[in-house]
């Protein structure tokens, strides 16, 4: 059995990264749950630390959805990039609260002879990443198809939603006032989190990526937490008169394998 190489210690987390903006996000408190922390600390979050959390990355072409991944997982920018034909993936491990969590960030095709080709990657994604081009207002109005064309795979009431504003550096701060409401009036109708990056400079990119971490392994932790209460239902009766304790969970083999 193949062993994972260890975590980087630059992608270790302790605590919850902040939002970038409070009028637009996922998580209004400023630190992770505290049924989280608790699960964390007594190590009671099940299969989160051996599965795999699918991220889709989407929108227009040239928008700069490749750079933004290759600053983070390599950082490195080309300028010189070619466009990605149908999918391309990388995978990034963390650590969150202890536990070892992995992301896989799936960077699809902006180009529409390849929609189908891509769109077929779409499902079982737990956080979608919209990208637009700041400099580019056409592309923030796409960016409503783009979420409604991914929605298509997966289920609204568990995925994740991220609008991501890109070249950050290539428009002048009066300029991304006025575009930043706009954007933040589209991620309030999303129900997505705003950010603002530059993949050139390297502006908010990791913070960025690592807010997306820790609020998926939240969601995670949360979602296995729910299994394991609904799972007490169905706990064995056990009589024993040695013991006072009349109700014991049976224990299960754990899996093989994982997902």
């Amino acid at each position: 059995m193949s062993v994972l190489p260890p975590v980087r210690k630059d992608r270790i987390i302790s605590q919850l990264p902040k939002c970038f903006s409070k009028q637009a996000t996922l998580h209004t408190e400023d630190g992770f749950n505290s049924k989280v922390k608790t699960a964390c600390q007594e190590q009671r979050t099940g299969t989160v630390g051996f599965k795999i959390s699918k991220v889709i990355v989407v929108g227009d072409l040239a928008v700069g959805k490749t750079c933004l991944i290759n600053r983070f997982c390599k950082d490195v920018f080309d300028k010189n990039y070619k466009a990605t034909i149908g999918v391309d993936f990388e995978m990034e491990r963390f650590e969150v609260l202890g536990v070892p969590f992995s992301l896989q960030l799936w960077d699809t095709a902006g180009q529409e002879r390849f929609k189908c080709i891509a769109s077929t990657y779409y499902r079982g994604a737990q956080a979608i990443i919209i990208v637009f081009d700041l400099t580019d207002v056409a592309t923030l109005d796409h960016t409503r198809q783009w979420l409604e064309d991914a929605m298509k795979e997966n289920d609204p009431t568990s995925v994740l939603l991220f609008l991501v504003g890109t070249k950050k550096d290539l428009i002048s701060p009066a300029q991304y006032s006025l575009n930043e409401q706009d954007a933040i009036k589209v991620a309030q109708e999303m129900k997505a989190e705003y950010w603002a990056v530059s993949a050139l400079s390297g502006e908010n990119v990791r913070e960025f990526f690592f807010r997306v971490a820790s609020v998926t392994f939240e969601a995670n932790v949360l979602a296995e937490l729910e299994k394991s209460s609904s799972r007490r239902i169905g706990d064995v009766v056990k009589i024993s008169n040695n013991s006072s304790n009349l109700y014991a969970t049976s224990k299960k083999k754990p899996p093989n394998c994982c997902q």
